[in-house]
């Protein structure tokens, strides 16, 4: 299944490693009742995601939710203790969700994978964004390349809240 406009979200559990440790966080706490961006990298501390991708996000987090949304978050293949350095060493714990699809259950449910074994990654997410509305996909961006962040950066989400 390839996500899509109008499609609700399946149920996933993903690790978050928060200031008191470890969590489990599942789709339904995170969107149930929410207006919430979620964006996709195919890799925390890669080049992209943490010079361009979520950098964009952090400094636009107040514009953001200035606009009606109510949580941001960031979702990668990667394990909880890989996130959790990523959201300290960005300076993003505590203002975003660094969200760890460990096995890419999320990823794969959603039609979102993509094969990096060329470049050493394995399969990782695609770079994407959304705006999710009580588990409901209202907008999607996903990027032609997954060394650009266009589409799906913080910019082109705040043209569409």
């Amino acid at each position: 299944m390839n996500i899509a406009v109008g499609d609700k979200l399946p149920n996933v559990t993903f690790k978050e490693k928060t200031a008191e440790g470890p969590v489990e966080v599942t789709t339904e706490q995170l969107f149930k009742g929410k207006r919430v961006v979620l964006f996709a990298v195919p890799g925390a501390f890669t080049p992209t995601c943490s010079l361009n991708h979520l950098p964009g996000y952090l400094e636009n987090r107040d514009a953001i939710l200035a606009r009606g949304v109510d949580d941001i978050a960031v979702v990668a293949v990667n394990d909880l203790h890989v996130m959790g350095a990523w959201a300290t060493h960005s300076g993003g714990m505590g203002k975003i969700h660094f969200l760890s699809d460990w096995n890419a259950a999320f990823t794969r449910a959603i039609g979102m994978e993509i094969d990096l074994s060329a470049g050493t990654l394995g399969i990782r997410s695609k770079r994407y964004s959304m705006l999710v509305e009580d588990g409901v996909v209202k907008a999607l961006n996903v990027e032609e390349s997954p060394g650009q962040a266009t589409a799906s950066g913080a910019a082109a989400m705040l043209e569409q809240l």
